[in-house]
């Protein structure tokens, strides 16, 4: 015998009609039915009250959220978004802080969601990254096994001039073999200077670094033209897994 399919409407209507036929005790009633007397009553006054419309379900969403923002709020929030464009909920937030430091603002997030709703947040593209490199590390036993390779981030010298400075450590002892100020991060800039410490140190098995430029590229197989430069010499690129510095924390 299949299951029976029923609606939670029939069933309340079918109570009510039982119900008031008084054919039995009210308790009886609700007992074939399944329900509490409370919630028998319940039925019973909303049906009086508003016939069958008062056996659906209601919402039971709250009318009024203790915690929403007024419309004054509101207002002068989405006032400064439309007037700076670029600003997000945390600029937004600032501002009106500096400029109205008494009034109880709300937090980032609410006013976040406020933009959501007005339609005003525009979605961040998603970054192409380099693939992911499958290959496991070359095991480092010995001085030459795997160098690592960073920039260490740039800043302004007091000329004013931007510097890159580039790091070259050998994992295994931990050696500095370079620390070389360049001024872009590209191929061309870094190859010399690896080149200089392959004829000044020898050549490693393998060369560690990060997913960024030039190390890696979004390319097949992640390989960038300085990748390939050193597997034309002989040295195998390692590169470690996004946002895991720590797979490189030697350097």
């Amino acid at each position: 015998m299949g299951w029976m399919e029923t609606c939670a409407v029939d069933e309340r209507m079918r109570f009510v009609v039982a119900a008031q036929k008084h054919e039995e005790s009210f308790a009886a009633v609700c007992r074939r039915f399944g329900v509490s007397r409370r919630v028998g009553y319940k039925w019973l006054a909303r049906f009086e009250e508003e016939g069958a419309a008062g056996l659906f379900d209601r919402l039971r969403a709250p009318l009024h959220h203790p915690q929403s923002i007024s419309e004054k709020i509101a207002e002068r929030c989405l006032e400064v978004r439309r007037a700076h464009p670029t600003w997000g909920p945390i600029k937004v937030l600032a501002y009106l802080e500096r400029k109205s430091p008494r009034t109880a603002w709300p937090a980032a997030s609410t006013i976040g969601e406020l933009f959501d709703r007005e339609g005003l947040t525009v979605k961040r593209k998603l970054r192409r990254r380099s693939p992911p490199s499958s290959a496991p590390f070359a095991s480092c036993e010995a001085p030459n096994d795997t160098w690592c390779i960073d920039f260490k981030g740039w800043f302004l010298t007091g000329d004013g001039e931007r510097c890159e400075p580039l790091t070259i450590t050998d994992a295994y002892i931990r050696y500095l073999l370079r620390c070389q100020a360049l001024a872009r991060t590209d191929t061309d800039h870094v190859w010399p200077v690896l080149d200089a410490a392959f004829r000044e140190f020898g050549l490693p098995r393998s060369m560690r670094s990060d997913n960024g430029s030039p190390f890696a590229s979004r390319g097949a197989g992640g390989l960038s033209r300085l990748s390939v430069k050193l597997i034309k010499a002989g040295v195998t690129p390692e590169r470690i897994a996004p946002g895991k510095p720590q797979q490189n924390g030697r350097h």
